[in-house]
Order: C-alpha cells, then structure tokens, then sequence
C-alpha cells in the first residue's frame, strides 16, 4: 500500500528511504502519496500555493520580454538584445524548472513498486485497488505456513477518492461514501482469505486509521475528507481531537473476547512494541520508546492504557499534551498551540486548504487552553484558574512531563525542511531513461 516515506537520499538508485532498508522483506505499493494530481482533478493538491507563484513568475517574465520586444521595434526602449535574450533564457529555465516539478506531478509522484522496481509509472489508478488486493492475498497464501506481518496501507480513503466503478453511487454519503464501502470490501476480502485458509484463531487483525477526517476537502458543498462527529478539528492539526482521535478495531478469536470496547487512551506507536511481544522478541533498550504494547490491555490483565502522557505534535512543533490521570481517570488535554481556522468560526483552515503546524496561522497560548476531555470531549469550554480548582495543579504535571520528555529526544535532520521537500530530478525514480518515465509491468518500457 502506501508508504509515503519516498525512496532516495542521495542518488537514483540509493533507495535509503525503501522499505526494503527498513525492515520490510516484501514491498508492494506507492512509495510516495496519494494526490489530486494522480487523478487529474481539477483542483491541485501538492504544491498548490507554490505552483500559483511559480506561474505568477513565468507569466511576469514572459509579459517584461513581450515588452520589452515590442519597446524595442518601436524604438520605445534603448534595450540591447542581448538583455533580451537573456531574460527569455532565465525565464524559459524557469518555466522548464517548474512545469517539470508541477506540470508532471503525475508521472513523477504517482508511481507503483514491486520490491526495488517500478512496475507502473503513472500508475493506472482503476486498477490500483484490485492489485493491491491480489498482491496482499498472494503474499497471505505463500505465508501461511509460517508466523508473517502483513501491513496493509490502503489507499482508500484518502482524496483523492479513487473508486472503481462498481462501488460508485452505491452510498447515501456520496463519493466518501462509495470509498468507504469499497473499503470495507477490501477489507472484508482480507478477511475471508485468514478465514479460509484456517488462519482465523492464529492472526491478530487491528484495523486503525492514521488521522481524523480532512475537513478541508470539499468539491462545491460535497464533503471529501469523512467527518469527525462531535470531535474539534480534523487532519493536519496536530492537537485537537478530530485531527488525532481514532477508532481501533482489533480481532483475534480464541484469545481476546469478542464484543469489548475499551475507552483508553492508547496510540498507533503501541503497534510495535505489540508485534515484537507477539513475535516472541525484545524492543531495543538502548533508547525510549513512546509505545506500550496493547496485550496487557486487550487481555484484560490491565484495565488502563500504559500511557499516562501522549504528546500531539504538528511536525516538529509540540501543540498539545494528554494526561490519564491515574489516580481519577480524568484525562486533561492542554493546548500550547492552535490553528488559526479560516474563516474563525469554521472549525478548518478552508483559505489554506489544510491547518499550518507554524507561523502567522497558529496561535501559541500562554497559559495553555486546558480541556476536561472526560467531560468535555469536544473541547468546547476551555478551563481556566478561575473556574477549575486544579488548574495550576494540573499544569504543573503537565510541565513537569513535558521538561522529562524533551530529556529523551535525540536530535535528528529536518526531514521536512523546504530543500528536502522541493523535487529533485537527480533524485526521481524512473522506470526508463530520464526523463521519460512512462512504463506500464503488462507493457515493455518506454
């Protein structure tokens, strides 16, 4: 499925970012994202910002030379040609520069791998979903005489909404909701193969999401990005609950009983401590781990989640942090910094298309906006020192653990630093000879 790492560091073919170099023995899928531009949409996603002052540019360089040409045949403008000329290279450079990054979005980003070779570039996005079904069904088959790890990233249900034919209109709610019902047949499919090949009782299956609805994907008043209920927020922002609250479906029959609900603040990390337990291993102990495994948990050896704090960051920046209380359960949420939704009263960030993480579109708090999320789940009426007798008790907590978990990060690169994020040829996984790309498995290379 999606892997959403990319793939190269410093040359073609490094591969560095692959999951194949990150533990994975098997890999089929897109190494980068999902977006409108994989679909042609009207509306373009990756960039969009960024692609209208690219264009603002060229068309600026391209109306001063129109200008100056005509200035100089009419004897307007005492310009050389040479200067001219030099300006329509620098702009033509500049036009190349970006509607090679912009303009073949499709054919650079929306790429499929089997292992380290490309199979389709762009990739044919009807197909997609019957692929990713056949290949996560034959790596079950060829497997199930021995313990596997199977990740399956769907690409469902991420805009843009990629739905085969036979499950359009099928909903009441739309497009999301078409998406949402071939999702569910995906994944009911999966099923039917651990079922069938007498896998059902020996397969622990946790079905999660990885964020909260995209509030701001909207075509006209069609809602795309699902809904978040009565939670604040939604993807992208990195501490309201809409964007960060999730539901967890977990399966494995004969071991944990069926029907339990646990209402336990746990996080998507706890993954892997819990494979490794499954898998009779041991995590590192040369550093802290944010995840707890979820066994004791769903056992019912334990009856609260192991995390006393979780803390929410948008990027690199901390926005909120999360207390289970123990001794009360009350879970206490304190907000350092907010989005700044557009309009103020929306609950998004609809002018930006999606909620910055810094900058003039966040608001810092100070005192931090401090939520009763056991009574108050939608964060609706923050606390304050006069109107919560614990309000400075509760701080002081909470500052004290944020103080202890800056102690255990360790320095890394900016992975999301603008020269990381900008496109890079010498870097573009190409099925052919650069820059033409096109191939297709059933087909020979272009």
């Amino acid at each position: 499925g999606k892997w959403h790492m990319g793939v190269n560091c410093k040359t073609r073919h490094d591969h560095c970012h692959h999951p194949l170099n990150h533990g994975f023995d098997y890999f089929y899928g897109m190494p980068f994202t999902l977006v409108n531009e994989c679909q042609d949409t009207d509306d373009p996603e990756l960039a969009k910002s960024l692609q209208e002052t690219y264009w603002f540019y060229s068309q600026m360089n391209i109306l001063a030379v129109f200008t100056l040409v005509i200035g100089k045949l009419v004897n307007l403008f005492p310009v050389k040609w040479k200067i001219i000329i030099c300006l329509a290279i620098c702009g033509l450079l500049h036009f190349i520069s970006w509607f090679s990054s912009y303009g073949f979005t499709k054919y650079w980003n929306c790429i499929l791998m089997r292992n380290h070779d490309i199979t389709e570039q762009p990739m044919n996005l009807q197909k997609t979903t019957s692929n990713m079904l056949k290949e996560a069904i034959a790596f079950i088959e060829r497997n199930k005489h021995r313990p596997f790890l199977l990740f399956v990233s769907l690409l469902h249900v991420h805009t843009p909404l990629i739905t085969t034919e036979k499950f359009q209109g099928r909903s009441r709610h739309g497009l999301y909701g078409d998406n949402v019902e071939e999702m569910d047949w995906m994944v009911g499919r999966l099923l039917d193969i651990i079922d069938k090949e007498d896998l059902k009782n020996t397969t622990f299956i946790y079905f999660a999401s990885d964020h909260g609805g995209f509030l701001e994907a909207r075509r006209g008043n069609s809602q795309l990005g699902g809904w978040n209920g009565i939670y604040k927020g939604g993807k992208g922002m990195g501490g309201w609950e809409g964007g960060i609250r999730v539901p967890g479906i977990v399966r494995w029959p004969g071991v944990l009983p069926a029907g339990t609900v646990i209402d336990e603040p746990t996080s998507l990390m706890d993954i892997y401590p819990t494979v490794v337990q499954l898998a009779g291993g041991a995590v590192p102990q040369d550093r802290v781990l944010d995840g707890h495994t979820l066994l004791p948990l769903l056992q019912g050896a334990e009856q609260h989640s192991r995390h006393e704090f979780l803390f929410h960051y948008c990027g690199v920046f901390l926005h909120a942090v999360r207390w289970h209380q123990k001794d009360s359960g009350t879970i206490w949420k304190a907000h350092y910094a907010t989005p700044v939704f557009q309009p103020e009263a929306s609950g998004a960030c609809f002018k930006r298309g999606i909620c910055p993480c810094f900058g003039d579109g966040v608001a810092h708090h100070d005192p931090p906006l401090l939520f009763n999320l056991s009574q108050d789940p939608s964060e609706a009426n923050p606390l304050s020192a006069d109107t919560e007798p614990l309000f400075d008790t509760v701080m002081r907590r909470i500052r004290r653990a944020v103080e202890e978990h800056h102690k255990t990060l360790t320095p890394v690169p900016q992975q999301l630093s603008p020269y990381n994020n900008i496109w890079k040829p010498w870097l573009q996984p190409c099925c052919g000879t650069f820059p033409f790309c096109w191939c297709h498995e059933e087909n020979s290379k272009a």
